[in-house]
């Protein structure tokens, strides 16, 4: 017997199972396309006409300081530009990262519900302790620690040279919406958990 013309039905149970996951992902999305949207024009990053020797270390210290408000995700997108550069060599190191990375996602920055495990709710705290805990010692067995360190440094050494050395007069910090930016980036807030 044909089944021409019939509307094919999901094969997925009725628990709904997909649509949390559909959910999820989408809020994922969300949150990432935020983040990134706080990232700055690249050519008004790399201006050339905004570059300049600081006249003395305290012009230097505000630059770098306003620079890293103004450009924070940019830097952090270099940064870690740097860092997987320096990891194309050492395969299982990047695969290590990209899967902490996904950990980091998903068990902190993502989160809208406490994380329950065993029926106990584990506060933020206790998941960024872990997290950066498992991160150093699963990076620290794929011995290449010496290339991640480095690649740091030269990633921190570039954002204080960029940031030194670009002049800060015409960019424009709401200081109310760097602070609350900086917050929100910082991973979930107290006040997002208690509305569940």
């Amino acid at each position: 017997m044909t089944t021409y013309g019939t509307i094919p039905t999901s094969s997925f149970p009725a628990s709904g199972t997909p649509a949390v996951n559909l959910e999820y992902i989408s809020r994922a999305k969300e949150t990432i396309t935020a983040g990134l949207g706080t990232c700055r024009p690249w050519r008004e990053m790399f201006d050339s006409h905004c570059f300049g020797i600081p006249t003395s270390l305290a012009d230097a210290a505000a630059r770098v300081g306003t620079n890293a408000a103004y450009f924070r995700m940019n830097y952090a997108v270099g940064v870690l530009v740097i860092l997987f550069l320096s990891l194309m060599w050492h395969p299982i190191s990047l695969v290590v990262l990209a899967a902490m990375m996904a950990a980091w996602l998903f068990l902190y920055f993502l989160r809208d519900k406490p994380l329950v495990l065993f029926g106990r709710t584990v506060s933020d705290s206790v998941v960024l302790a872990a997290l950066a805990a498992a991160t150093i010692a699963v990076l620290m067995l794929t011995s290449a620690a010496s290339n991640i360190v480095g690649a740091l440094l030269t990633g921190v050494a570039a954002v204080l040279i960029h940031g030194a050395m670009r002049k800060t007069d015409d960019l424009s910090i709401d200081e109310e919406a760097a602070g609350g930016s900086l917050k929100s980036s910082a991973g979930p807030s107290s006040s997002s958990r208690s509305s569940y």
